[in-house]
């Protein structure tokens, strides 16, 4: 009897050094002799089956003993790490890890807020005076106003619809959400040709607004009296795209926030210090804040077209949106929509105390004698003489980094769908060599439209008018169509309401904005770019 007990005690301490989890022991538990050095079985009841409480209790006994604490703290501890890692929402693809967008998913609240800072905010606002000059005080204040919280409304549904189900598939682009939501032969009919503008189109604006204020940023800095031969402006286009493309090589989203953070940094000193100077300066002689008075009708109505295609010009970023989110990691309980909506408050405060000055101080300082190129011209045209070489030079200085900073954001979407042509191809990621050349491809063709087609800027009303849709029409038939309110209750009138006005709002701008292209056509030349300067 003593050696069996003996040899059963060693089975059960070796038991317990194999099974034990590598946590503290628990202190020795003392029991009865009889129970411990027994080898008999135990009795059982009347009928040679086991009870059915000893078969009940014996699992909640088993799971009250000291052993069992530390396997449930064990359980509990991967539990909660299920919780948080296992729910991780999944890429669409897999390849997509190998893709900028997606290539890293570090970003917090602060890259968020310097993406959309920069994206936001840029040369599109100094253009914002001249709707004034044609919508007149009240109804621009008002256009403004309404465009302002409405995209801002349809921004906070695109970072909900990112990630529509929580655990599930997270839209990283804004073409994936379109396709799922209208499928792909009427996502690449509605919404390719406006992404893609805002995308290519708006680099390529880009370049010609940064070539030319490097060229008017050579002229201050060399004087009247300097000897040196300046550069045509095609080759100061080449300049700014040559910076842009090797900028352009660092490798992910997230690896361009802090270039983000310069641009807008940029932005928001050069829109301030242009109203400044503007309205430090006071009013020029003959200003006037009537609507520009038009010979007829036609030409009024085209008049307020313009203005308001301006405005919708300047709330552009919402391209970029899904993406900027798709960088940030997201949990069951730490879901991405959080970060992303801070970031966007903050970018977008401000982004309106940029607005909003810029458009009411550089209309007082101008009235209708505001330059079609806006704000930027102005200063150059009324105060070149009476403002300092310096304050003139940091102005434009800030221009043409905002303009580079800028152009590698909006590129990212662009240089993401070329690499995923080769990633889906050849299932491997794409490697250095051709990523770069992939982005210097890009550069060289938005370098070649912007010499061809140098009056980008006095297209703004159409391309705002193309453009609208993706920011105040879409998200809202996208929202009706995942997340599926019922029909009738206010969020199902208030998306088909906004969605419908914005479509038609869109419509009425590109052909007010055709015909007026059409009766007055354009006084400018394809490959002459000095005449549009």
């Amino acid at each position: 009897m003593s050696s069996s007990g003996n040899k059963q005690e060693a089975a059960i301490s070796e038991s317990e050094v194999q099974s034990a989890p590598p946590t503290p022991r628990p202190p020795p538990v003392s029991t009865p002799p009889s129970r411990f050095h027994s080898p008999s079985p135990s009795p059982t009841p009347a009928g040679g089956g086991r009870s059915p409480l000893r078969a009940m209790a014996s699992p909640l006994r088993a799971m009250a003993t000291p052993l069992a604490s530390p396997v449930r703290k064990a359980v509990a501890t991967v539990r909660e790490c299920l919780e948080e890692v296992g729910h991780i929402t999944r890429l669409a693809d897999p390849r997509d890890a190998w893709l900028p967008i997606t290539e890293s998913r570090s970003g917090n609240a602060y890259y968020a807020a310097f993406h959309n800072l920069s994206s936001g905010i840029g040369f599109q606002a100094l253009v914002l005076p001249a709707a004034f000059a044609s919508l007149g005080w009240t109804w621009a204040i008002i256009c403004l106003t309404l465009a302002f919280a409405w995209q801002l409304y349809t921004l906070w549904l695109l970072v909900r619809l990112h990630e529509p189900v929580a655990g599930g598939v997270r839209y990283s682009r804004y073409m994936h959400l379109a396709t799922t939501v209208f499928g792909e032969r009427w996502a690449k009919i509605l919404a390719l040709l406006p992404v893609m503008y805002l995308s290519a189109g708006i680099c390529t604006a880009l370049i010609i607004v940064g070539g030319g204020s490097m060229k008017m940023l050579f002229g201050i800095a060399c004087g009247e009296a300097c000897l040196a031969r300046p550069l045509t402006t095609v080759e100061w286009y080449l300049v700014f795209i040559c910076a842009a493309v090797l900028l352009s090589q660092l490798p992910n989203l997230n690896s361009i926030a802090g270039v983000s953070l310069v641009g807008a940094t940029a932005a928001v000193a050069y829109c301030t210090m242009i109203w400044v100077v503007s309205v430090a300066k006071g009013r020029v002689a003959g200003v006037s804040y009537d609507p520009v008075k038009a010979p007829n009708d036609v030409d009024a109505a085209l008049s307020i077209v313009n203005g308001l295609g301006i405005i919708a010009f300047a709330f552009r970023g919402h391209n970029v949106v899904l993406e900027i989110q798709g960088t940030m990691p997201s949990t069951m309980k730490h879901p991405s929509h959080v970060p992303m909506w801070k970031g966007v408050k903050v970018a977008y405060a401000i982004v309106a105390l940029c607005l909003y000055p810029i458009a009411i101080g550089g209309f007082w300082a101008y009235g209708n004698q505001i330059p079609p190129n806006g704000i930027l011209s102005a200063l150059y045209k009324f105060h070149s003489r009476d403002v300092s070489r310096m304050v003139l030079g940091i102005t434009t200085l800030l221009v043409i980094i905002n303009c580079l900073t800028t152009f590698q954001i909006y590129a990212m979407p662009v240089y993401d769908n070329m690499e995923a042509g080769y990633v889906r191809k050849k299932n491997r990621p794409c490697p250095w060599w051709l990523r770069s050349g992939f982005r210097a491809f890009f550069g060289a063709v938005n370098f070649l439209i912007a010499v061809a087609l140098p009056f980008l800027s006095q297209l703004a009303g159409l391309l705002g008018g193309i453009s609208l849709p993706v920011t105040l029409a879409y998200p809202c038939f996208m929202w009706v169509a995942i997340k599926k309110p019922r029909k009738g209750t206010a969020t199902w009138n208030v998306n088909w309401g906004l969605g419908i006005l914005g479509m038609s709002i869109s419509f009425v701008l590109i052909v007010g904005n055709l015909w007026g292209l059409v009766e007055k056509g354009l006084r400018v030349k394809f490959f002459k770019p000095a005449d549009s300067q």
